[in-house]
């Protein structure tokens, strides 16, 4: 078939782009520097905070997640189904938007001070190392609980109806069938939640509350934006980058062991949570998930509608930034997603999370300075960047269908004789519309809420909305804030449903 080499020579081209995006940016980053720099106090304290923050966000995560997902498991409710589809919500959430709504909840004039306050209580500070860990539970919490409920509910009911025939009391049944399951899953989900917690940046930023608070990347943007030491910002990103392999291996090692076998697939009712005890402890378990989860949700909509009135044109004109930085991403990710969906393709993607992005961006910015402003170019570059970021995301949505679909019907279009043209058009794209579509919104969603690169070189003409809503924020306009923020969310979730639905719409047609 003729469209097997020119797929070939697309995945060879794609690949080779991602590479030279990473790699070149980071030999810019060191020939400017001149080599690798030396580290300083400052930094040996913001590696072992970025350490100890990581390892509280994921302990605690895992930890909590533990009897919410337990709950999730053993309780049928209504609205259970929206529930759980509600928990992978602060995983689009943007980070500026999750950060005003902690804020709005546990902040100095929030719902928990003032509470504090009315019963003579004294009230507390959100900023700082309780403050980061705080607001990265609010983020992970969400990802552990289904990481851990997925694995609840793989163990086969024929188990459950064993355990019952042997007449195993439920302390007997979490022993020999959940514990087992949860020291599998556990181990992955802290790591995974480690490593995202290892390149907290916007959290840092908002939250961190001065210089003991402050994590590798922030310190890496700290090196660029204030000192210009680019060597020492490239010596800190390979430290980020090997403390991510190291955890990763150790996810690997500590989370082996089989499952529990195949069943039929048939839904059992779990009678060890019968008890007025157990069924008191699972409702409070999964009320409490919900209101840390919701709450601030639901006040950045609250807060945020006022201030809708009190958004100015520079606001709308991030805005609008932000929906054209999204659509260039997305597309830009979705064009290289598409030829790398095979299994080294994704191992591939992986270097674009695996250094430092305000490094790649740097890297970016330096390269194209001989030739323009940098500063004109910031858009650009953080459309480069975000895509990179969002494209092991969506390799790992993508692969596995696009797998298939090349085993199935890959040696009758050889058989047809059918052109690339006519395979992408007639047999790929159509049985991908539904990954393509979730791939898409998600690549949107996060490409809209990041603040990242684009807080390293942006000029008040050309910001993003969430570098807006910061700005709003460090001049105190927090009504403003409200606003934008509330404007920033919509975005997000409309850009992710729009997307998502786009695909599962007439998919089967």
């Amino acid at each position: 078939m003729a469209s097997r080499p020119l797929a070939i020579i697309a995945a060879l081209a794609a690949g080779g782009l991602v590479l030279a995006l990473v790699l070149g940016p980071v030999a810019a980053v060191l020939a400017r520097a001149g080599g690798w720099g030396s580290l300083g106090p400052g930094d040996w304290q913001a590696l072992r905070f970025t350490l100890w923050q990581a390892c509280l966000s994921a302990l605690f995560s895992v930890a909590l997640a533990i009897p919410v997902a337990r709950a999730l498991a053993r309780r049928r409710f209504p609205g259970r189904g929206l529930l759980i589809s509600l928990l992978g919500a602060p995983f689009i959430l943007p980070t500026i938007v999750a950060v005003l709504g902690l804020l709005a909840v546990f902040g100095q004039n929030g719902m928990v001070n003032a509470a504090l306050r009315a019963v003579g209580l004294p009230g507390f500070s959100i900023y700082g190392l309780h403050g980061v860990v705080l607001a990265h539970v609010f983020f992970n919490l969400p990802l552990a609980t289904r990481l851990l409920l997925q694995g609840w509910l793989a163990i086969p009911a024929e188990r459950f109806r064993l355990a019952a025939s042997l007449g195993l009391s439920p302390w007997a049944m979490l022993r020999t069938l959940e514990a087992p399951m949860v020291l599998r899953i556990a181990p992955g989900a802290f790591a995974v939640i480690f490593v995202i917690c290892l390149s907290s940046f916007a959290v840092a930023l908002t939250l961190g509350g001065g210089p003991r608070a402050t994590t590798v990347e922030l310190a890496i943007y700290q090196a660029v934006r204030f000192d210009f030491d680019l060597g020492r910002a490239a010596l800190l990103s390979v430290i980020q980058l090997a403390l991510a392999l190291a955890a990763g291996l150790v996810a690997l090692r500590l989370g082996t062991g089989g499952g529990f076998g195949a069943g039929l697939d048939r839904m059992v009712t779990r009678w060890d949570g019968r008890a007025g005890l157990s069924r008191a402890a699972d409702i409070a378990w999964i009320a409490l998930a919900a209101l840390f989860l919701l709450t601030p949700l639901g006040m950045v909509v609250a807060r945020g509608l006022p201030g809708l009135v009190q958004l100015s044109a520079s606001s709308w004109e991030a805005a609008w930034n932000s929906l054209t930085v999204a659509l260039a991403s997305t597309l830009l990710c979705l064009l290289w997603a598409l030829p790398l969906s095979t299994r080294w393709g994704e191992w591939l993607g992986l270097v674009g999370i695996a250094v430092s992005p305000l490094v790649l961006g740097t890297g970016l910015f330096l390269i194209v300075r001989p030739f323009a402003n940098p500063l004109s170019l910031a858009l650009p570059v953080t459309t480069l960047v975000n895509a990179l970021v969002a494209l092991p995301f969506a390799l790992r949505i993508l692969r596995p269908e696009a797998e298939t679909v090349r085993a199935d019907y890959g040696r009758l279009a050889q058989a047809l004789g059918m052109t690339p043209l006519a395979w992408l058009r007639l047999v790929l794209l159509p049985r991908l519309r539904r990954p393509l579509g979730f791939a898409a919104g998600l690549t949107a969603a996060l490409s809209i809420g990041d603040l990242g690169v684009i807080a390293l070189f942006a000029d008040p003409d050309r910001a993003t909305l969430p570098l807006q809503v910061y700005r709003l924020m460090g001049s105190y306009q927090m009504q403003a804030a409200a606003g934008a923020a509330l404007l920033l969310l919509l975005f997000s979730f409309g850009a992710f449903w729009l997307c998502d639905r786009g695909g599962r719409a007439n998919a089967d047609t």
